[in-house]
């Protein structure tokens, strides 16, 4: 398991050229922005009252929510990524939810407000299962930080997908997220605030430097 901790403010920052620093990498954390809505991942201690009755996975309007931080770790049952590796397009990862150390999860179970599948957040400080790993799509060779993506799931086929629904209580308005198995709207994201590991592309290098984009 992946166990980077990010103490950001704290930290020292190096110069990196523009096309360095655009570059998705292991170890980095960051917010996913629905490109069609505006609305980031999201998620919290709110278990779904319905099918698997983990904790849920929304999307919310507030740039500023900061449990919408997202930390990226090597899919399940690889070796620990080492921090700062490139991520490139096709390549398996997971979501670590940072505030409750959950994974970005999904499952055949219907989500609640759509007939797609439900997703969730499931596991413990980065331990799940199978269900957890996503493939990163995106054109050339690398995730980045400009790129628009879709994320596949690899147990059930389906795309990370923002519904348009909106929950009521205990989450007022905030969005449905589900994996869908079609190619249609809604499931094209991109990576916007957040804590940026400097991309190294040497195995046995690691990385010393990170650069916030925007607010943390």
């Amino acid at each position: 398991m992946f166990s980077f901790i990010v103490p950001v403010l704290f930290l020292v920052f190096t110069a990196e050229s523009n096309s360095q620093q655009s570059i998705v990498t292991c170890g980095s954390v960051l917010k996913l922005v629905n490109t069609d809505f505006n609305a980031r991942l999201h998620s919290h201690e709110v278990q779904y009252g319905s099918g698997s009755g983990q904790q849920s996975v929304t999307a919310v309007s507030d740039e500023m929510d900061t449990n919408s931080y997202w930390q990226i770790i090597e899919r399940n049952g690889s070796p620990q990524c080492n921090r700062g590796r490139v991520i490139k397009c096709g390549q398996k990862i997971r979501f670590m939810h940072l505030a409750t150390r959950k994974n970005l999860h999904s499952h055949h179970f219907q989500s609640p407000l759509s007939p797609n599948f439900e997703v969730s957040a499931f596991g413990d400080d980065g331990v799940g299962d199978e269900g957890d790993d996503w493939q990163v799509i995106c054109d050339g060779a690398y995730w980045k930080q400009s790129s628009n993506i879709r994320l596949k799931h690899i147990s059930t086929e389906g795309y990370l997908h923002l519904s348009g629904k909106r929950y009521s209580r205990p989450i007022s308005g905030q969005y449905e997220v589900s994996s869908t198995p079609k190619l249609t709207n809604a499931i094209t994201w991109t990576a916007a605030e957040g804590v940026y590991i400097e991309p190294v592309y040497s195995e046995n290098k690691s990385a010393t430097s990170t650069y916030i984009h925007d607010e943390f």
